[in-house]
């Protein structure tokens, strides 16, 4: 088959719908990742404007440019648009427009979620930038600690816009993060096992599960603050047995992650141009995957970094310096394999390059003022000071704002199909970096001669005010170096002339594919059997385009792709993805109520709303699956593989276990805790404990043994041959028993607002009453779906989703009772 008649074939199966409807209703990638890009963009210039009117505040002392309270605000939401609204999802973007295409698949694991992840981000994000532009953005710092950001510190709605907007915000983060996981795990080539995985895959794999683990402690720090302040539960309130540092935990045990998060996409961004600009391959491929998991693992054991000054016995002081320093050793690894690259190929200067060279210089800084900073002694003399805003910015800016540019810059044919004509990028570069060092240097002097940050202004006097101007002007030329940057890209992506296909000579497989990518990404899924396919098969893009690999011919007439075997990638599944839909915007609209309607005390309609993505929720899913058993499929190069709907692992499944793991962290926050205030806060342990009797127990222990046989029972009797209602039924009376169980222990408190072990106690039981209400709706689908036809012995993988969401509610309602329980048989 030629390529253009295959491209014919396949375009209209995979195009987006045609004018503004497919804004709204397209679930393809390529488009995804395209105004993802852009949005997360608007917001980074919002972010620089904002850090500009700081600058222009802190050039002078005394300075009336700003009052107290705007500047507040402006410095609130700088540090929460830079770090929530433009970072993360502007790799994000990055990954959703690229991966398919590196892993030789035509699409997302769940198409239909990455564009609900992005409606919830664009619509989270715009809230909080509107409520800035109408002066009642939060002023709380954009770490928001309590007591500043409770009730008393600071009234009105303005703390529950950013604890709710960054709640929903983050609901695309994890959204992103499951897709990432289960595409990198189950969306390849065939023949591209673990160790042929492109490089920058890795990396997204690792800041995929980094997500899934770092952000829940911040979203359950959200919700906890949220309720203090909306219903009056005490958990940061000492006077009912709350402790203000539960916020610092649960926020740093997201915060310090988040800095690795981060820093992983543009290292792996590194990894992969470097070794195209030496004309080379990347020196200690294992050694930098294993520098890079080692160093996700260790991000998780330096939260305390950031809390020397509150009180940490000196113990836990040590450990948490040596943590912080023992993390320089994966990052040097990273450092000389990237140096080590350089040096055995022949490097040329192009202008991603530079751009990386603009990277290690200043990346290195940072990671050395990191390692000062390690030091306890150290930290106690600079920790409220501008040393620390010099630092997080060398570490934010330099280690992920220049390496982006720089993968922007390599991977714009990709993008736009264009060679870049217009050459501003270079005087951005001269522009940009150098100011970037102008200021950021002199904001480290100032900090070590004590300039205290968070401050709108200072006295003069002080010695700081030739350095705060030489910082100021520095930034403003840095500004203007970004600036150009953006224009350059806008220029040569809309008007440059065609470019040719892989103008880079790179190895991997967005390159072998038209530019820019098409609508299905690639025309037939390809078999690879080493890291870099263009390099070893000159002829690989012209085989793919002529539809010689698998799944090359859409004979079934609908959006197809390969699941493969997680470690080797043999072919395992044909997956069949859904169409354009409108469903995922309107889904992310009413959930943006259900975040919205608490900020002016709309519970009501925020109720209402839950019900509507409940059932917008059996809409997304009822459209899935097949009424009859389709056996073996021709999958192309002679291989017959069944569908995924006919396995026991479908794509719901790994997509919910992935879930779960988030889930399961957020569980494991709140016994956290849950623990942490019954050792350390101020009155506790509470006058009385719940005392469990025997009913609570009994309750709970049968409902969990039917919850579990249920679905057991479901699965076993439609296999063989018989209805699975029975056992569907038997497993949602467990889960319902579960639920009583609950709803007992919090008849037995029935004020959470009267000691934060009552609110402590109603959060647990609140979270295992949800999740068996869920796994009890889940089975009654199931079952309307079995009624419908999508149930067979052969399509069976349905019933193992709700068992896997039964044995979790299971599972944590078990432990959050035992919790609960436990201490009152003492007493």
């Amino acid at each position: 088959m030629t390529a253009l008649r295959l491209h014919r074939k396949l375009d209209p199966i995979w195009a987006s719908d045609p004018g503004f409807r497919g804004w709204f209703t397209t679930v393809n990638n390529n488009d995804i990742g395209k105004i993802f890009l852009m949005t997360a963009t608007a917001f980074f210039v919002i972010g620089g404007i904002l850090a500009m009117l700081i600058r222009a505040q802190l050039a002078t002392p005394e300075s009336a440019f700003m009052g107290p309270a705007v500047y507040n605000q402006v410095f609130t939401m700088h540090g929460t648009i830079m770090m929530f609204l433009f970072a993360i999802p502007f790799f994000e973007a990055l990954t959703v427009y690229l991966l398919p295409g590196m892993l030789g698949t035509r699409d997302l694991a769940f198409p239909r979620l990455s564009s609900y992840g992005f409606w919830c981000y664009f619509i989270g994000s715009s809230t909080m930038v509107v409520a800035l532009v109408l002066g009642v953005a939060p002023q709380g710092g954009w770490f928001m600690y309590p007591p500043l950001s409770s009730t008393i510190g600071s009234p009105g709605i303005p703390a529950d816009i950013w604890l709710l907007g960054i709640s929903f915000v983050e609901v695309s983060a994890i959204s992103a993060a499951v897709e990432v996981v289960v595409t990198v795990l189950r969306y390849r080539a065939a023949g591209m096992s673990l160790d042929k995985m492109p490089i920058f895959a890795w990396y997204m794999l690792v800041v995929a599960v980094m997500i899934l683990t770092a952000f829940p402690p911040m979203i359950l720090g959200s919700l906890l603050l949220e309720l203090e302040r909306a219903f009056g539960m005490p958990f940061f309130q000492v006077d009912s047995g709350g402790d203000a540092l539960l916020w610092q935990h649960l926020f740093w045990l997201f915060g310090h992650p988040e800095v690795y998060i981060i820093f992983l996409p543009a290292a792996g961004a590194v990894s992969t141009i470097l070794p195209v600009m030496a004309r080379t391959t990347l020196l200690g491929y294992g050694w930098v995957v294993a520098a890079a998991v080692s160093l996700a693992v260790l991000s998780f054991g330096l939260w305390v970094h950031h809390m020397y000054t509150t009180g940490i016995p000196h113990m836990g002081l040590a450990f948490f310096s040596a943590a912080s320093t023992l993390v320089a050793v994966p990052v040097g690894v990273q450092i000389f394999g990237w140096i080590g690259t350089l040096w055995k190929g022949r490097p040329q200067m192009h202008l991603p390059m530079l751009w990386i060279m603009g990277f290690f210089v200043t990346f290195v800084i940072g990671g050395l003022t990191g390692v000062m900073i390690a030091v306890v002694p150290f930290d106690w003399q600079v920790h409220d000071t501008h040393f620390i805003v010099a630092h997080l910015h060398y570490v934010l800016v330099g280690g992920f704002v220049f390496p982006m540019i720089a993968a922007i810059y390599y991977w714009l044919p990709v993008f736009s199909g264009r060679k870049r004509f217009f050459r501003m990028g270079e005087t951005a570069f001269w522009l940009a970096v150098p100011g970037f060092h102008v200021t950021f240097l002199a904001v480290h002097w100032a900090g070590l001669l004590g300039q205290r940050r968070r401050t709108d202004s200072y006295d003069p006097g002080q010695g700081w005010e030739v350095i705060n101007l030489i910082a100021s002007i520095g930034s403003f030329v840095m500004a203007i170096g970004f600036a150009l940057v953006i224009v350059d890209v806008a220029i040569n992506a809309l008007i440059a002339s065609r470019g040719r296909r892989n103008p880079w000579g790179a190895g991997t497989l967005e390159w072998a594919t038209a530019l820019p990518s098409p609508s299905y990404n690639i025309a037939s899924i390809p078999v690879v059997d080493s890291r870099y396919p263009m390099h070893t098969d000159p002829d690989l893009p012209n085989r793919i385009a002529r539809g010689e690999g698998f799944l090359g011919e859409p004979i079934r007439n609908r959006r197809e792709t390969l699941a493969v075997s997680t470690a080797r990638g043999d072919p395992l599944q044909v997956v069949v993805f859904p169409q354009n839909s409108v469903v995922p915007f309107v889904m992310a609209v009413v959930t943006s109520v259900i975040f919205i309607a608490p900020i002016f005390k709309l519970y009501w309609l925020m109720f209402v709303a839950a019900f509507g993505v409940m059932v917008l929720s059996m809409r997304w899913v009822w459209v899935l699956g097949s009424r009859h058993d389709e056996g073996a499929l021709d999958a192309g190069r002679g291989v017959s593989l069944p569908s995924a709907s006919e396995v026991a692992d479908p794509p719901g499944w790994w997509g919910s276990l992935f879930l779960l793991l988030a889930d399961a962290v957020l569980f494991g926050s709140a016994l956290f805790g849950y623990a942490f205030l019954w050792t350390v806060a101020p009155n506790w342990p509470p006058p009385a404990y719940l005392q469990p009797g025997v009913a609570g127990p009994a309750l709970a222990l049968g409902g969990a043994a039917l919850a579990l046989a249920g679905p057991r029972l479901a699965e076993r009797r439609l296999r063989g041959g018989d209805t699975p209602y029975a056992g569907l039924v038997l497993g949602a009376a467990g889960l319902g028993a579960l639920m009583a169980a609950c709803v007992m222990v919090m008849r037995a408190l029935p004020d959470p607002s009267a000691h934060a072990y009552d609110a402590t106690v109603w959060v647990l039981s609140g979270y295992v009453l949800f999740h068996a209400g869920l796994a009890a709706i889940m089975a009654g689908f199931v079952m309307a779906r079995g009624r419908a036809g999508f149930l067979s012995p052969r399509r069976f993988g349905e019933l193992r989703v709700v068992r896997l969401w039964a044995d979790y509610a299971v599972l944590t309602g078990l432990i959050a009772l035992a919790a609960i329980y436990l201490p009152g048989l003492g007493t």
